[in-house]
């Protein structure tokens, strides 16, 4: 039998520095997303995939589905994202690993391109 008892969670000193960035709003959906990962880390929302040229890191939407923010151009560092127009669809994604035993390892969190890399 499974167990029901959700997985516990290690947030990286990079994961905090990159969710304490985000705004409010943006970070009250994350910490929905999160539980839903600790609960399930198979519910449909979070879209959970391994990232490309690794064997063990995933991705996870920070956002469920339709909940995507637009950004002023005073939060668009040019930087981040080449050729990013003034206000841009943002799609946050963080990353995450599995532990020892019932322990998820939270990476990063952020847009899609700049967290993915």
């Amino acid at each position: 039998m499974k167990s029901k008892e959700p997985l516990r969670l290690v947030l990286t000193e990079r994961f905090r520095k990159s969710a304490l960035e985000l705004d409010r709003e943006i970070r009250a959906k994350l910490k929905k997303q999160i539980g839903l990962l600790a609960a399930d880390p198979r519910h449909p929302s979070l879209r959970v995939k391994k990232i490309k040229g690794t064997s063990a890191i995933f991705e996870a939407r920070a956002l469920a589905h339709g909940l995507n923010t637009r950004a002023s151009a005073a939060e668009v560092d040019p930087r981040e994202i080449p050729g990013a127009p003034a206000a841009v669809d943002r799609d946050f994604r963080f990353t995450f690993e599995y532990g020892e035993g019932r322990e998820i390892i939270l990476r990063v969190v952020g847009p899609h391109d700049p967290t993915l890399k």
